[in-house]
């Protein structure tokens, strides 16, 4: 498929001496700001496998944040993006017009929840989707309150960093925030403080009505699983609830899908779980199949109330990057990569559940290819970073990359590619159990 041999290959340390001697130079003429998870130089990447510079194969189930859900070289994404690239680079769509813009909000109308009359905008990157969600939200509400809730993590811009729960490193030193920001539990099954969804609903319509007022917000924007908070999945009925309030009282509901979406949890939307249709929808991440690709589909109401001018970007819905959306929408569908999602979850989800056995491992979640493991102080629910923080050295030093996240940054999480072969998938689980053991022992 790749031309790359999917098999685990460990030739050096990890990282070797090509990529030190690379992050050495990185050092000098990148600022210190960016973080790194492992500090490799990747040479090619394709299908379940990253090759660094060194030649060590590692076992990818990070996807670049859940980006490359195709894998980084999927043949439908490169042949259509070598095709644009020939033809033109960029000519602006607010200056003049191209199909694969519209092609892609044609496929997005098409695939998001419901069956209303939907219209899609197309920009970059996941805080502008959900930063011009909130514009949408606003010009069609005539309101200014936005409510969030705990472990969301929305993006880096100013108001989606104000959006975003966690402090370091998401916030620290960059305010003030935007304002009229408002933040509510969530019903989160293993920390609480309302676990039950009705506990955490009547604390959301509580503080809505009593705090924030109703008749003043214009959007709840949620995730349907908290990504970078840590994999949080809120109590069944939860959502449900809030999306029916929402409709209730004229407040926008917005599901922020950047990571979440396009068959990552075994359907094609998580909301599609339980049923819900939001008013609004924001992609990214998985869309654009490896380049900077973000959408907001919503009700053609909501989405046409914005003035003209008002919305746009001069890269906004790039020819490349749709170009390379559209490869990618494809293989997802013709692949039926929803349910090769849901596959992936119910080949690992038992392995790490054995795990959840030991002190150390407080709780095991997820849905599809969306799974994460929580480590915490044997006996209790205090966070265990550090525990977290030397699985994931391990798994590093034996040639699998996994990720960590969590509003305590004590969650490994588990993103695999959609394409990855099961022996491949199932070698990287050997080492990642065979890491919280050892870890844990």
């Amino acid at each position: 498929m790749t031309g790359i041999e999917q098999r685990r290959i460990v030739r050096t340390e990890i990282p070797g001496p090509l990529s030190r001697e690379r992050h050495a130079r990185r050092q000098r003429e990148v600022p210190a700001g960016f973080g790194i998870t492992l500090p490799i130089f990747v040479e090619r990447a394709g299908g379940g496998i990253v090759v660094d510079v060194d030649g060590n194969h590692l076992v990818d189930l990070g996807c670049g944040i859940a980006v490359t859900s195709v894998g980084a070289s999927d043949p439908r994404v490169v042949e259509r993006v070598r095709e644009q690239a020939g033809l033109f680079t960029h000519t602006c769509f607010m200056v003049t017009e191209y199909d694969g813009f519209v092609d892609v909000a044609a496929a997005l109308n098409r695939l998001t929840p419901g069956d209303h009359e939907k219209r899609t905008a197309l920009f970059s990157t996941g805080a502008e989707a959900v930063e011009n969600a909130v514009k949408i939200s606003r010009a069609y509400t005539g309101r200014p309150a936005v409510v969030v809730f705990d472990h969301a993590y929305h993006g880096r811009t100013s108001l989606t960093m104000a959006m975003t729960a966690k402090q370091m490193p998401y916030k620290h030193t960059f305010g003030p925030f935007s304002p009229e920001i408002h933040r509510v539990p969530t019903a989160d099954p293993f920390r609480g403080p309302y676990a039950d969804a009705e506990e955490a609903f009547a604390r959301f319509a509580d503080v809505l009505r009593t705090q924030i007022g109703v008749d003043r917000v214009a959007a709840v924007v949620a995730e349907p699983i908290a990504g970078e908070g840590g994999f949080v999945v809120p109590a069944l009925g939860f959502l449900p609830r809030v999306a029916e309030f929402c409709r209730e009282n004229g407040i926008v509901f917005v599901a922020d899908e950047v990571q979440t979406g396009l068959a990552r949890t075994g359907t094609m939307f998580a909301v599609e779980h339980e049923g819900i249709v939001p008013d609004v929808v924001c992609t990214a991440k998985a869309l654009g199949g490896g380049l900077p690709l973000s959408a907001v589909t919503g009700r053609a109401e909501i989405m046409d109330s914005v003035h003209v001018g008002g919305l746009g970007g001069t890269y906004a819905g790039n020819p490349i990057a749709c170009a390379a959306a559209l490869g990618a929408l494809e293989t997802i569908e013709r692949d039926n990569l929803a349910a090769r999602a849901a596959e992936i979850g119910a080949r690992v989800l038992p392995r790490l559940h054995e795990l959840a056995e030991l002190p150390a491992v407080g709780d095991v979640r997820g849905r599809g290819a969306m799974l994460a493991l929580e480590f915490v102080e044997a006996g209790g629910t205090t966070p265990a970073p550090a525990m977290a923080a030397a699985v994931a050295r391990y798994c590093h030093e034996h040639g699998v990359l996994v990720l960590t996240c969590g509003t305590y940054s004590n969650v490994i999480r588990l993103l695999p590619p959609l394409v990855i072969d099961f022996t491949l998938l199932d070698d990287a689980v050997d080492v990642l159990v065979e890491a919280v053991h050892k870890v844990a022992a």
